[in-house]
């Protein structure tokens, strides 16, 4: 039997390296999502709308694990109005006892979206949304890793986000649960480069938390700290 060398092995080797690697999904501002523009219309948290069915699912890769192992995808759309985002956690257990809007949501079972609207400036906002339909929306100025959240003023009327969720059970086993929700453009006054035009870039990013055994969470983009990462943040195009 002939062996073969181990400098030819090598050389075999690094064309598929090469190629692996040019083949690895960009990450942080490279990762762009497109989303497409549509009519507004009513928010029911059982996915039915129409305007859903034409928009493409995203998956967030499961990042801390825990020992639970659940799909969680989400989409989005916007229009002249506001953004429009859902999403799909799988999940078997709920963990959910705040009743209350503007409270530590993250601390139980919740899915979150930031947007960065103008990387010139390290402001920008927060939404998070639990199973039960409870609310935290804030906007966050980050100085260099030091943050804290302000809840909106006058929040209210066409200031105010649409939200709505669902928890779906199959028989007496609870499957997973639906998180849908819109922004709108007036609640992002006055941060810059509100209303999105096409061709409108943000920086942005969506994330699930998870409690069934442990901390499990989910994210569009890793962050290498925590979800506050901004220099981690994905593209949004708007189309």
């Amino acid at each position: 039997m002939i062996s073969t060398p181990c400098w030819l092995l090598l050389c075999l080797l690094i064309p598929v390296m090469a190629i692996a690697q040019k083949r690895a999904a960009p990450e942080g501002k490279k990762a762009k999502l497109s989303i497409t523009h549509t009519a507004d219309f009513d928010i029911t948290g059982d996915m039915e709308s129409p305007a859903w069915k034409a928009a493409p699912w995203i998956e967030l890769p499961q990042r801390e694990k825990g020992e639970v192992k659940y799909q969680t995808k989400a989409k989005m759309l916007y229009s002249d109005k506001g953004i429009y985002t859902i999403f799909w956690c799988e999940d078997n257990q709920i963990t959910a006892t705040l009743k209350e809007d503007m409270a530590d949501l993250y601390n139980e079972d919740v899915v979150e979206i930031f947007f960065w609207t103008d990387e010139r400036f390290p402001l920008y906002f927060e939404y998070e949304l639990s199973p039960l339909n409870y609310e935290l929306a804030i906007l966050v100025p980050n100085m260099r890793g030091k943050f804290l959240g302000w809840t909106p003023w006058h929040y209210e009327g066409d200031r105010k986000a649409k939200h709505a969720t669902k928890i779906i059970n199959e028989g007496e086993k609870t499957v997973g649960w639906v998180a849908e929700f819109f922004i709108p453009y007036t609640l992002l006054t006055p941060l810059n480069n509100v209303p999105p035009i096409r061709g409108t870039k943000w920086r942005m990013n969506m994330y699930r938390i998870d409690y069934d055994k442990g901390v499990a969470d989910w994210s569009w983009q890793p962050t290498r700290v925590n979800f506050h990462d901004i220099e981690s943040f994905g593209t949004l195009v708007f189309e």
